[in-house]
């Protein structure tokens, strides 16, 4: 029988085995990779189910962008709240950036919705260039995401939307080799396993 998460969420079959993209919330294939014992699925679920709210609220026509140009969103540990990755079309969100308490779902929302312009542009390219390749401006690609996260502050009530503004606009104000750094994978990687070791 189903929990009533399962209910709420739209999953009506059990978990599925690790990688395998078959939760469903508000719509939006989800696959789930908890290695973390000490964070509850449900937890990080109900709070995806709210940021998705968010954006289909406040920024629907985002939120229809995102269930066309997305394969699934990924949720798992990794060095940064989010990640577009392009070759599967997966919009990755973090583990434990899901699981804060601390913020509300406002950021996290954000966070998605930055991400889902990425799809959108990749879509895009994908459409137009019909496949070839194309040399990506990436500040300016990263800046059209913040400008995005930007209007979708401004339409959340004041205080909800008030951290997203502020990130936005100091993320805006940046020169174009830091909004759009280079980062170096392997090494961040290396560092957050440490973090999680209790190394750092």
């Amino acid at each position: 029988m189903a929990s009533w998460l399962q209910r709420l969420l739209g999953m009506g079959a059990p978990a599925a085995p690790l990688g395998e993209p078959l939760l469903s919330v508000r719509g939006i294939p989800v696959e789930l990779r908890n290695t973390r014992e000490d964070i509850a699925d449900e937890a990080v679920l109900a709070r995806l189910a709210e940021a998705l709210d968010l954006i289909a609220t406040y920024a629907p026509q985002r939120f229809a962008h995102l269930q066309r140009d997305v394969r699934c969103i990924r949720i798992e540990r990794f060095p940064t709240r989010g990640a577009f990755l392009p070759a599967e079309r997966v919009v990755l969100t973090e583990l434990t950036f899901l699981n804060r308490r601390d913020i509300s779902a406002a950021p996290v929302a954000s966070s998605i919705l930055h991400e889902g312009v990425h799809a959108r542009v990749h879509a895009f390219r994908a459409r137009v260039m019909r496949g070839a390749s194309a040399t990506a401006d990436m500040s300016r690609e990263e800046r059209l995401c913040r400008r995005a996260e930007l209007a979708f502050g401004r339409s959340l009530p004041l205080a909800l939307g008030a951290p997203v503004v502020e990130r936005a606009e100091a993320s805006l104000a940046l020169s174009d080799r830091e909004v759009a750094p280079v980062v170096d994978w392997r090494l961040a990687r290396e560092r957050q396993a440490q973090v999680d070791r209790g190394d750092a």
